[in-house]
């Protein structure tokens, strides 16, 4: 019997964990200074809440962006609770942190991708979720071609 350390389910929730920590700060203390969110999510996923006319105008994903007016900010074990306002209808939604595709702060260029949205999936192709870097300048060199990845030994730093 062979058994594997699955390292993409693994690296998906502790990034949703990551989610869930910054999400209970800024409910806790708000946002501070420049700090801004933008939440991509399936407005598909079984456990989302979101109004009909939200999830008709948006059927596969939706982004919202939590930064000047937010309300309600509820932060539980599988996902969180906002209102947000939307062309002066304030709207209550619910965003499992397993429906989420992407969440950016580009005041600080941080930002994570999941490739999947969801932790059972058994697909061995499955390509894990990653780190978005919003500054695509960092990304290439000046002929657009990404560097190759780089190697590096810590032998050096034993004891």
């Amino acid at each position: 019997m062979t058994r594997e350390i699955d390292y993409g389910n693994l690296m998906h929730r502790a990034m949703r964990g990551l989610i869930r920590s910054v999400l209970e700060d800024i409910a806790a203390r708000g946002l501070p200074g420049a700090h801004h969110f933008f939440i991509t999510f399936d407005t598909g996923h079984p456990d989302a809440a979101l109004a009909d006319w939200l999830a008709e105008r948006y059927p596969g994903e939706m982004t919202v962006v939590l930064q000047h007016w937010y309300d309600n900010l509820d932060v539980g074990e599988d996902g969180f609770a906002v209102t947000l306002n939307f062309g002066d209808s304030p709207e209550p939604l619910y965003i499992p942190y397993d429906a989420i595709k992407t969440f950016v702060d580009p005041s600080v260029e941080f930002g994570l991708r999941f490739e999947s949205t969801t932790e059972d999936d058994e697909d061995e192709d499955e390509e894990p979720a990653e780190a978005i870097n919003t500054d695509h300048a960092r990304d290439s060199d000046e002929d657009g071609n990404k560097p190759e990845a780089e190697i590096v030994s810590l032998d050096s730093f034993r004891k």
